[in-house]
């Protein structure tokens, strides 16, 4: 359980210096700053040392914290500073931006297309034959669940680095696609591709995993 409801309350702690204030930072953030940084440096020692670095550098900076962004923006920002001057130095990867490569650049449509009539169907060219349906009479109880929740983290962790750290900014984390982005350094529109493509196959998950039709 956290122990500070508010960002307000919980920076206001940080800039004190209290102790639990900076664990329940910790709690909150270090997961998800781990696999970022894991799309830059490719290797989980090294990006165990840029998130090290990331947390020097949050602790040393929490007092000139300017609040023009949220503060989990600002510490994603810090990290992804880290990461990129890690990855030039040791020569281990290519530009953040250029990341999506050929894992990324996904050869078909985000839905596969046999779940749409064709062109030149007589009422209904292009609209969906076998649509997207409400999983079971309460959505909210099943999504809930253990096991749903493990199914979408699983579908997560298996996309590719690019699409991982969109939604992971955007869907875990609640960033703004313009903070998103600046924080990743690509255009909004870019994002946006990737955010897509990543939600389709999260959902192309999980619908597998309740048993829906499939192509």
């Amino acid at each position: 359980m956290r122990l500070y409801q508010s960002e307000d309350a919980l920076l206001a702690a940080l800039r004190r210096g209290e102790e639990r204030a900076f664990a329940d930072l910790l709690d909150r953030y270090y997961g998800s700053m781990l696999r970022l940084a894991m799309t830059q440096v490719y290797n989980r020692a090294q990006a165990e040392e840029v998130v090290q670095e990331a947390w020097l550098g949050v602790i040393q900076g929490i007092d000139r914290f300017e609040l023009r962004s949220s503060l989990r923006t600002w510490i994603f920002h810090i990290l992804m500073n880290i990461a990129r001057t890690r990855a030039q130095r040791e020569r281990r990867s290519v530009p953040f931006s250029a990341l999506e490569g050929a894992a990324d650049q996904d050869s078909g449509p985000s839905v596969a297309p046999d779940r749409f009539f064709p062109d030149d169907h007589p009422r209904w060219p292009r609209h969906w034959a076998v649509p997207p349906r409400i999983w079971g009479p309460s959505p909210e109880e099943r999504l809930v669940a253990k096991e749903t929740q493990a199914v979408i983290e699983q579908a997560i962790a298996a996309l590719p680095a690019m699409q991982h750290a969109v939604i992971t900014l955007r869907d875990v984390h609640g960033l703004s696609t313009p903070e998103a982005a600046a924080v990743l350094g690509i255009t909004e529109g870019h994002l946006r591709v990737l955010l897509h493509r990543a939600r389709s196959k999260v959902r192309r998950a999980l619908e597998r995993y309740f048993g829906d039709p499939q192509p």
